[in-house]
Parts: structure tokens; C-alpha cells; sequence
């Protein structure tokens, strides 16, 4: 009698082949749900198809009111953002606010052409002393701190650096009253 010949039946696999052959086949099928389930939380949802007309009408004209109220910006070749705040804000410190206005995930790719929402800033409302500071040192009052004194003594408060700097502070947030400061000019 003659044995029906099948392409399987060719092959003698033991059960260490067997075994390597699900293993593969296990680990090629995690990365694809991997690679899709990744893939698929990169994709926004939309909250249009969960709204109604009317909350998606209010939220096109609210949008359309904030375009209005809001600066926009063409990027131009070699921008980047802290260049961008430094054009429109005078400081380069607040690329991250356009960086979140245009909800850039990446804030380091940006391109010629590219229109960016520039937001307004809000500066803070918080008591400084008005006495600017004109010395080279400063002699430290009770309730100072290096951005209330960056700011009397540069008109910045980015500068506190600087002070710290220039006085060898290890931890900045420890300043104390009566001790003196040299401001660098």
C-alpha cells in the first residue's frame, strides 16, 4: 500500500523544532499588536463625532474668536522656537508656551511655511520692589529671593543665573538676610 505523500508529511520535526516554530510565531505576533497598539494611540480622536451640532458649532466660532485675539507667525528658514520667542516675546524662554499653543509633540521640528499661533503672555502680577539696583553688590533683605533681585538689578529675571553665578551659590534657593551679593555688570 502506498503511503499518501503530503508536503508535511516530508518533514520529521521533533519537539524542539516544533517548539522554536510557536515561539517565533508568538513573538511575531506581539510585535505586530505592539506596533499597531502604539500606532493607534498616536491617532487623535476627535471629539466631533461625540458632540452635537450645537457644542460644535460654539466650539468653531470660540476658535475662530481665539484666531482673532491671536498673533500668528511664518517660519522662516533656520527658525526655531526659542529664536521665535526671542523675536516676539524679547526672551527666548517662552517657546515653550508657543511650543503648547500649537501643540507641537516634537517642538524641534518646525518648517518654512509652517504658521505658528503666538499666544499672548500674561506677565505676572506679583510685588517687586521698585528700587532698581545699581550697584555692583546688594546687601540681601528678609523676603528677597535672586529673581526679585535679577529683576531690580537687570530688568530680567532670567538673570538670576548670573548673580548665582558670580557668588558661587550651590543651591540658589538658599540666600540669606544681611548677607551681600555681588552683582555682575
Amino acid at each position: 500500500m502506498a503511503k499518501k505523500a503530503g508536503i508535511f508529511s516530508q518533514f520529521r520535526w521533533g519537539e524542539s523544532y516544533t517548539s522554536l516554530f510557536l515561539g517565533l510565531t508568538v513573538v511575531v505576533v506581539a510585535i505586530i499588536l505592539i506596533f499597531s497598539f502604539g500606532r493607534n494611540r498616536q491617532i487623535k480622536q476627535t471629539s466631533s463625532i461625540q458632540d452635537s451640532p450645537e457644542n460644535q458649532e460654539k466650539k468653531i466660532e470660540n476658535d475662530k474668536q481665539k484666531t482673532k485675539s491671536q498673533k500668528t507667525y511664518v517660519v522662516k528658514k533656520g527658525d526655531d522656537l526659542w529664536s521665535i520667542s526671542e523675536a516676539m516675546y524679547k526672551s527666548g524662554y517662552y517657546w515653550v508656551k508657543i511650543a503648547n499653543a500649537n501643540n507641537l509633540t516634537n517642538p524641534d521640528l518646525i518648517f518654512s511655511g509652517d504658521k505658528l499661533i503666538i499666544p499672548e503672555i500674561k506677565t505676572e502680577t506679583k510685588e517687586i520692589k521698585t528700587n532698581t539696583i545699581k550697584e555692583n553688590s546688594y546687601k540681601i533683605i528678609k523676603g528677597d529671593n535672586l529673581w526679585d533681585i535679577a529683576v531690580r538689578a537687570y530688568g530680567d529675571g532670567y538673570k538670576w543665573v548670573d548673580i548665582a553665578n558670580a557668588n558661587n551659590l550651590t543651591n540658589p534657593d538658599l540666600i540669606f538676610s544681611d548677607n551681600v551679593l555681588k552683582i555682575p555688570r
